[in-house]
Protein backbone atom coordinates (compact mmCIF):
# COMPACT_ATOMS: atom_id res chain seq x y z
CA UNK A 1 0.00 0.00 0.00
CA UNK A 2 1.16 3.58 -0.69
CA UNK A 3 0.42 6.26 0.79
CA UNK A 4 1.45 10.00 -0.91
CA UNK A 5 1.98 13.64 0.64
CA UNK A 6 2.87 16.83 -0.74
CA UNK A 7 5.90 19.02 1.43
CA UNK A 8 7.04 22.34 0.96
CA UNK A 9 10.75 22.22 2.40
CA UNK A 10 13.52 24.74 1.65
CA UNK A 11 14.39 23.24 -1.65
CA UNK A 12 10.84 23.43 -3.10
CA UNK A 13 7.47 20.92 -2.66
CA UNK A 14 8.61 17.65 -2.79
CA UNK A 15 6.36 14.55 -3.31
CA UNK A 16 7.04 11.75 -1.19
CA UNK A 17 5.61 8.12 -2.33
CA UNK A 18 5.50 5.32 0.23
CA UNK A 19 5.53 1.53 -0.94
CA UNK A 20 5.80 -1.55 1.91
CA UNK A 21 7.96 -4.10 0.42
CA UNK A 22 7.65 -7.03 3.34
CA UNK A 23 9.69 -5.84 6.06
CA UNK A 24 10.83 -3.16 4.14
CA UNK A 25 9.75 0.20 2.88
CA UNK A 26 10.63 2.07 -0.57
CA UNK A 27 10.09 5.55 -0.03
CA UNK A 28 10.12 7.54 -3.52
CA UNK A 29 11.09 11.57 -3.28
CA UNK A 30 10.08 13.94 -5.92
CA UNK A 31 11.45 17.31 -6.30
CA UNK A 32 8.26 18.95 -8.22
CA UNK A 33 10.29 21.63 -10.21
CA UNK A 34 13.21 19.62 -11.98
CA UNK A 35 11.32 16.62 -11.70
CA UNK A 36 13.89 14.74 -10.34
CA UNK A 37 13.29 11.68 -8.54
CA UNK A 38 15.39 9.52 -5.62
CA UNK A 39 14.39 5.99 -3.78
CA UNK A 40 15.51 4.70 -0.58
CA UNK A 41 14.30 1.42 1.51
CA UNK A 42 14.77 1.56 4.93
CA UNK A 43 12.98 -1.34 7.33
CA UNK A 44 9.39 -1.10 8.27
CA UNK A 45 9.54 -0.36 11.78
CA UNK A 46 11.22 3.09 11.11
CA UNK A 47 9.43 6.34 11.21
CA UNK A 48 7.89 7.85 8.58
CA UNK A 49 9.85 11.23 9.67
CA UNK A 50 13.11 9.22 9.80
CA UNK A 51 12.77 7.87 6.06
CA UNK A 52 11.57 10.90 4.78
CA UNK A 53 14.56 12.73 6.22
CA UNK A 54 16.55 9.74 4.52
CA UNK A 55 15.40 10.58 0.99
CA UNK A 56 15.11 14.36 1.70
CA UNK A 57 19.10 14.13 2.07
CA UNK A 58 19.61 11.95 -0.87
CA UNK A 59 17.48 14.64 -2.84
CA UNK A 60 19.18 17.36 -1.83
CA UNK A 61 22.52 15.97 -2.18
CA UNK A 62 21.85 14.26 -6.11
CA UNK A 63 20.48 17.97 -7.01
CA UNK A 64 23.49 19.76 -5.43
CA UNK A 65 25.77 17.31 -7.58
CA UNK A 66 23.80 18.10 -11.06
CA UNK A 67 24.11 21.69 -10.42
CA UNK A 68 27.78 21.32 -9.97
CA UNK A 69 28.33 19.21 -13.26
CA UNK A 70 30.35 20.65 -16.11
CA UNK A 71 27.72 22.44 -18.63
CA UNK A 72 24.60 22.21 -16.22
CA UNK A 73 22.57 25.17 -16.29
CA UNK A 74 21.25 24.25 -12.90
CA UNK A 75 17.70 22.87 -14.51
CA UNK A 76 17.19 18.89 -14.35
CA UNK A 77 14.61 17.45 -16.25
Amino acid sequence: MSEQSDRETEIGEVIFEFLSLGASVKVSAVHVATRTEVSIVGPEKASRVALERTALAKLRYVLKKKKAEPGSSGIVC
